[in-house]
């Protein structure tokens, strides 16, 4: 049974961020709660939890993996954002979108596309998510918690602790409603804005 840590949605509480920290910096795979749904986080270097991640919600090679970044200057380390699409961008974040960019070579080559050699960068609104970003001091490897066969982010602890029951090791519950929508996806790979998924973010400023 995965391993609950319980942190208040609007003061985290320190000593529990930590532990959910800690977990990851061994290696562990999480589930967590963001602004657009749960998602499942790793430390952004970990092979076996990528591979696990894959397992659990059956992803080819094409996958775009996302890095959840604190803020836009660590967004800026690890894709490249042109001044022509930078404004959009910023006035977009923190928020419900994932942006597909170019990847920087600080990016794990296993995570990038392999033809395009983009990546997914997002800044969740959600103080529990920007409370584990600063204890880890790094993105966190993520992706939105949709099962196989189903369209929507799972959104409750308890249920996401029986789905995946031996394969991760802790459930973040914030014990607020979250919301069943992902993120809004835009793609700027291409020096514009295409919306390949409408989500949670309103897609009209990039249309």
């Amino acid at each position: 049974m995965a391993r609950f840590i319980d942190i208040h949605p609007d003061n985290p509480q320190q000593r529990n961020v930590d532990q959910a920290a800690a977990i990851l910096q061994e290696g562990g795979l999480i589930a967590y709660p963001t602004d657009s749904g749960y998602a499942l986080g790793a430390q952004l270097g970990n092979k076996d939890a990528l591979d696990r991640i894959r397992t659990i919600r059956r992803l080819d090679a094409k996958h775009h993996f996302t890095l959840v970044c604190k803020d836009f200057a660590q967004l800026g380390q690890f894709v490249h954002v042109d001044n022509s699409i930078f404004r959009a961008i910023k006035a977009s974040t923190p928020g419900p979108y994932t942006f597909i960019l170019p990847a920087t070579s600080e990016v794990p080559r296993r995570l990038l596309h392999p033809k395009k050699k983009t990546v997914g960068v997002r800044i969740p609104d959600h103080r529990v998510v920007q409370a584990l970003l600063a204890a880890l001091g790094e993105p966190l490897l993520s992706t939105t918690l949709i099962l196989p066969d189903t369209e929507a982010p799972m959104t409750t602890a308890w249920e996401i602790s029986e789905a995946l029951d031996g394969q991760i090791d802790a459930v973040i519950d914030s014990g607020e409603d979250i919301l069943a929508e992902p993120t809004t996806v835009v793609d700027f790979s291409d020096g514009f804005a295409e919306v390949l998924r409408v989500g949670a973010g309103d897609p009209s400023r990039f249309e």
